[in-house]
Formats: C-alpha cells, sequence, structure tokens
C-alpha cells in the first residue's frame, strides 16, 4: 500500500474523490496529508473529516519536508493553483500526478484554471473538451499525459454547467490513475506513458 499526499488549494472535490477511492479499496493506497497553501481551503475540512492529517503551508521547502516526514510515495496535486518548483519536481519525478479540466494540450498553461478553461472551450466554440491526468515535469501542464477522458460541449453550455460535466469525469479518471499508479501499472518512456496490464 503507498503513501499518498494530497496538494489543494480550494474545496476539494477531487481530493474526496480520492479519499472515497482509498476508503472504498479501489485504490491501494493510504492519504497520509493533506497541504493547502490556502487556510481557508475547505479540503482541509474534508480531510480533518476522514481523520487524515490536514495542513496549510505555503512554503514549498517545508511542503517537501512534510511530504518526506510522512514516507510519502505518490504526490497528487487535486486543484492545487500553483506552479511546483523544479525542486519539488525532482524529489518526486513521475510521482506527481495532477488532473487538468480539458484536453491538454487544449486549453491548458498558464492562466488555464477552475471556470477559466471552460470559458475559454466555449469562446473558442470547441465541440469537446474533457480531462486529462498526468504527471507534472517542469512546465506547466506540460508532463507525460496518463490518461483523458472527453466530454460534449453542448449549445447552450455556460462554464459552469460545462464545469459541472467534466468534474464528473475528473473523479473517474483521477482515481483510475492513482489507482493504476499504486498497482505499479505505469511505465514512464519519454512523452509516453504505457500502461500494463
Amino acid at each position: 500500500m503507498l503513501n499518498i499526499g494530497v496538494l489543494i488549494s480550494g474545496g476539494g472535490t477531487n481530493l474526496q474523490a480520492v479519499i472515497d477511492g482509498c476508503e472504498n479499496k479501489t485504490i491501494n493506497g493510504e492519504i497520509k496529508v493533506v497541504i493547502s497553501n490556502k487556510a481557508e481551503a475547505y479540503g482541509l475540512e474534508r480531510a480533518k473529516k476522514h481523520n487524515i492529517k490536514s495542513v496549510c503551508e505555503k512554503e514549498e521547502e517545508k511542503i517537501i519536508e512534510i511530504l518526506k516526514e510522512n514516507k510519502v510515495d505518490l504526490v497528487i496535486l487535486a486543484g492545487y493553483l500553483k506552479i511546483v518548483s523544479p525542486r519539488l519536481v525532482s524529489e518526486y519525478r513521475n510521482k506527481i500526478i495532477n488532473i487538468h479540466p480539458s484536453l491538454i494540450p487544449a486549453f491548458c498553461g498558464k492562466g488555464y484554471y477552475g471556470e477559466k478553461v471552460h470559458q475559454g472551450v466555449i469562446d473558442y466554440g470547441a465541440k469537446v473538451t474533457g480531462a486529462t491526468v498526468h504527471f507534472v515535469d517542469e512546465g506547466a501542464d506540460t508532463g507525460p499525459i496518463i490518461m483523458q477522458k472527453t466530454v460534449e460541449v453542448k449549445q447552450n453550455d455556460d462554464a459552469k454547467e460545462l464545469g459541472k460535466r467534466v468534474l464528473k469525469v475528473e473523479h473517474e479518471i483521477l482515481t483510475k490513475s492513482i489507482s493504476m499508479f499504486c498497482e505499479n501499472k505505469l511505465t514512464v518512456s519519454g512523452r509516453r506513458v504505457y500502461i500494463n496490464d
């Protein structure tokens, strides 16, 4: 069973999906610590309700210390609205997973977060969007892709409605990707991630 650390900035619905996955054993891991860079993040409350250690910390050196103290094997960015430093990436190379609410490489990178992503999709006139789970590298949303799933953009969608449907897909592919990582089913070769049976 792997030790998981989750970094958040907000409400933590993706965090909740991971908590549920660990509790119902679809994920062979245990969340050891939840760290938020924002004290008011509701995700910290979610962690406390499940007796998971929760910490507010903005300094990345201290975040690395906390992850190491808790013997974390896998770091999940679940709505963490901060670009992680090259130091954190090198400490956990191919052991940091992020979820992004679009089909990377579209509508991602600097400035694309939260509802801004969905508004960008609608404004561009895209017919499909979706979610992407990827390993984190030194860039913004540029790491090797683990899983993607599409969501149709409907003609009367606004950013909020579209976001709700994408969020369901986020929960699904994030927990599945973490589960595969914990079962040692992912191999990274260059930009490609291979799923082993």
